[in-house]
């Protein structure tokens, strides 16, 4: 549990974790801070600069002012992939947000209520978890009207809860069980106070672990559909649309390419990382 100090001290001592953790906090001030170190507007197309009369964009360092070049229709690459940090970590972020919410709330009410309800949604998640998410997500996003980083938060996190709410409703039919959760109900406390003072800090160290590799999942989802063109609509940038507009070019100008795509793996990898750290230092036992 987070009330063990111990912890900490586990962590520190797992190197991949820090390194994980670095990754984490790199690519969050990047998403929280491009707008502020982006040399120039990101949507601003300076033709003329950067793609003069062959029409071919400028590597890096090719032109004063544009450290990373330009994108194929003349745009500022780094300020592109500056902005299409926040982007893509906004997303990620918010959908897991909307995801251990959900997981939250329907592993605890089933696994402490039990009964109908408990199979009802049980067999929900199983529905859910039979049906490819991808495919969901595409088939659900290509039916909205005005497309945003809320919309399309909110429809990752709605297909995302599932594997969180079954391994709370598993922790959750063990801890109700004890003693003390007897003692609460014969001392009169509702239902409602018992689930959130006595079994949720019970339960809550599987639902970080889960939800910082969640984040992970959430950034390849959000870039596979941004690449498939239907993630944010352009101009915005995202790492996903930034591999799209640069793989018609990816023979000449692979950086186009290389460089929103180690992105994503250094994220995705930082994520990972960060939580098989969190789960080997909150959970020792299940880690062994």
């Amino acid at each position: 549990m987070l009330s063990d100090s111990r912890w900490w001290q586990r962590f520190r001592a797992n190197r991949a974790a820090l390194v994980g953790m670095g990754l984490v906090g790199f690519v969050t001030l990047m998403a929280l801070l491009g707008p502020l170190l982006s040399p120039h507007d990101p949507n601003a197309q300076f033709t003329r600069e950067l793609l003069g009369t062959t029409g071919i964009p400028a590597g890096v360092g090719e032109v004063s002012g544009f450290i990373l070049g330009a994108d194929p229709i003349g745009r500022d690459e780094l300020s592109r992939l500056l902005h299409g940090a926040r982007i893509s970590m906004q997303v990620a972020y918010l959908a897991t947000v909307i995801a251990v919410l959900l997981g939250l709330m329907v592993g605890l009410s089933t696994g402490y209520w039990g009964g109908m309800y408990d199979f009802a949604a049980m067999r929900l998640v199983d529905v859910l978890l039979s049906i490819p998410f991808l495919l969901i997500a595409i088939a659900i996003y290509r039916i909205v009207d005005a497309p945003s980083v809320w919309s399309l938060s909110l429809l990752l996190g709605a297909l995302s809860w599932t594997t969180l709410a079954r391994v709370t409703r598993s922790k959750v039919l063990q801890v109700r069980q004890l003693e003390y959760i007897d003692a609460a109900r014969v001392l009169g406390m509702s239902h409602l106070r018992i689930m959130l003072r006595h079994v949720l800090p019970n339960v809550i160290n599987p639902a970080i672990i889960l939800g910082t590799n969640l984040v992970a999942g959430m950034i390849l989802v959000e870039s596979a559909m941004s690449y498939l063109g239907l993630g944010v609509k352009p101009p915005q940038a995202s790492w996903g649309s930034m591999l799209r507009e640069g793989q018609e070019l990816m023979a000449h100008m692979p950086r186009l390419v290389l460089l929103p795509g180690i992105l994503i793996v250094l994220t995705v990898v930082g994520f990972n990382l960060l939580g098989e750290g969190l789960r080997d230092a909150l959970d020792p036992k299940d880690a062994a």
